[in-house]
């Protein structure tokens, strides 16, 4: 039963995305509309469900209006709302593709990126694009929603957007210093992963009518849902297994990213940090120094921190109070995204 709903909403998303970016299929922009589509897995070689992702967000959305929606609406109420979760997947679609810009990616999901395929220029407008359209998306729930409440979606949705770049600002700005704290990660991720994750519970919330209190709940269960998987990722980014994660083990530790475990050790400032600070570090070196990180105890801390965003991120959705097929489904949901294998 609940496979049945969660394949139902993935179905309409996937409509509506295609809806929303055939904006641009017109004859003068043919090729334009053929980028995104490329981007958003439908089109050119290696499309297919791998290649579109797995959409967590906006069924995350759709989840939480029917969960939180205590008038009992009509089964299918929470198509209403399916403009809203493609926006937010628009937006992270957009900055998937300025990432790889930035990141000088060359694959995503065993493709080449927009960039790499047509150049950073066209990637550039491809990502703009598709942060205009969930602009427009968003503002399509004038169709069944009060303008007040089409108003206060888009406002969460665009405050999240700027918490994401800002998070990205962090990010890149992080690269080069050498006296990062744990103090420095949390604000980091927050951007870069908990504030679109928020803006998916808490539009959600708000289109499924819960009031001021249970949108708070759903808000922060999302917020902290984000964090927790950040530091899974970070921990599956050194000790992961590549089989499972479909990334190497190394990547991490030869990119020289500063997740938890590192800015852990960092702050130690044992035999790790003093190798750290001797320069890149190199596919050979990596079991070595993974090891010195587990030994300096940053796995253990790390694995702790990510039990605490757990509990925090359960316990709101416990406040939350989710009802029937759709609040099982999102528990279902978030327990894979939390327990993930390594």
């Amino acid at each position: 039963m609940n496979n049945n709903l969660q394949q139902s909403m993935l179905e309409a998303i996937e409509k509506e995305l295609q809806h929303q970016v055939a904006r641009l299929d017109q004859p003068r922009s043919r090729q334009f509309h053929e980028m995104l589509t490329y981007h958003m897995g439908w089109t050119g070689e290696g499309a297919g469900s791998h290649a579109a992702g797995k959409r967590i967000r906006p069924l995350l959305t759709l989840l939480v209006v029917v969960a939180s929606n205590s008038s009992g609406g009509d089964d299918a109420y929470w198509l209403r709302a399916v403009s809203s979760a493609a926006a937010i997947e628009l937006i992270h679609n957009f900055s998937l593709v300025h990432d790889d810009i930035q990141d000088n990616s060359v694959m995503r999901r065993g493709r080449s990126t927009v960039w790499a395929k047509w150049g950073a220029p066209m990637a550039i407008n491809v990502g703009d694009a598709l942060f205009v359209i969930a602009n427009q998306a968003i503002l399509d729930l004038a169709k069944y929603y009060p303008a007040e409440i089409v108003v206060k979606a888009a406002g969460i949705l665009n405050e999240n957007c700027l918490d994401l770049t800002r998070g990205q600002y962090l990010d890149m700005s992080y690269e080069k210093r050498k006296d990062l704290s744990v103090d420095d990660y949390w604000p980091m991720i927050g951007g870069k992963t908990s504030a679109l994750l928020s803006s998916c519970t808490h539009i959600g919330a708000l289109l499924g009518y819960a009031n001021e209190s249970k949108q708070e709940s759903y808000r922060l269960f999302g917020y902290h849902l984000g964090r927790a998987f950040q530091v899974q990722d970070d921990i599956l980014g050194i000790w992961g297994d590549e089989t499972v994660t479909g990334k190497s083990a190394a990547s991490d530790l030869v990119e020289g990213k500063n997740s938890l475990p590192i800015l852990f050790a960092l702050e130690k400032n044992g035999e790790f940090a003093k190798r750290w600070r001797e320069g890149p570090i190199t596919g050979k070196d990596v079991l070595k120094v993974s090891a010195l990180l587990e030994d300096e105890g940053a796995r253990d801390y790390a694995e702790k921190m990510s039990e605490v965003e757990t509990q925090k991120a359960l316990g709101y959705l416990k406040q939350a109070d989710p009802r029937g097929e759709a609040g099982e489904t999102m528990l279902g949901l978030a327990n894979k995204l939390l327990k993930r294998n390594q």
